[in-house]
């Protein structure tokens, strides 16, 4: 069985620790549930918020430290996709050049 992890917004990860720091009567188990989300979650989005003044850094669609990245990353695929297709055109003439 494959565990899909669930992508939450940088505006949702913000609210969650705002809402930590707004109801410091519960623990933060019990925020984390009230959220929907696991404890080590909520810790882990406070600690970032802790370390960057502020604010959760979030890398975006696909992961990618940047937008020369993310255009790096397709051209790589590009690339690929097309030595494939440069491979099977090679065998489709090797085995028509046979006849």
């Amino acid at each position: 069985m494959s565990r899909k992890t669930k992508q939450h917004t940088k505006q949702f990860k913000l609210d969650a620790v705002n809402y930590r720091k707004e109801h410091p009567d519960i623990t933060q188990v019990e925020c984390a549930k009230n959220l929907g989300i696991g404890t080590s979650t909520l810790g882990k989005w406070e600690a970032q918020f802790r370390n960057n003044d502020g604010d959760i850094p979030v890398r975006g669609s696909g992961n990618y430290e940047s937008d020369e990245a993310k255009e790096i990353a397709r051209l790589k695929r590009e690339l690929r996709d097309t030595q494939d297709a440069l491979d099977v055109l090679k065998k489709a003439i090797g085995i028509l050049g046979k006849d």
